[in-house]
């Protein structure tokens, strides 16, 4: 049956997009290199081993690594306190080579 409605459909190339984004990202890393000398970090905190969470903390660091991003991880047990993790997120905190922390 036809309503008479037209329709026109995008189709988005993700891949391409990312490709597109992560070129971007090493343009700006590359700048705040040779303007300022710093690299940028990003740390992550991975508490536990939930398979999902592997995953996307492996594909995080692939794709700082490949934007020249320094990535750090710190894996720690599922039966970590709160207070240890929090303790963790304040040292990274004060460590003036960490730019950004994704717990």
């Amino acid at each position: 049956m036809h309503l008479g409605v037209s329709m026109s459909a995008n189709i988005i190339a993700g891949k391409i997009f990312a490709e597109n984004i992560i070129a971007r990202v090493c343009q700006h890393v590359d700048r705040l290199k040779r303007a300022h000398d710093i690299t940028p970090c990003l740390a992550v905190i991975l508490v536990g081993d939930d398979p999902a969470s592997q995953v996307y903390v492996r594909n995080k660091a692939e794709k700082t690594r490949e934007a020249g991003i320094i990535s750090v991880e710190h894996r720690l047990p599922s039966d970590t306190p709160q207070a240890d993790v929090l303790a963790l997120i304040d040292t990274l905190n004060q460590d003036p080579a960490i730019h950004g922390i994704l717990v």
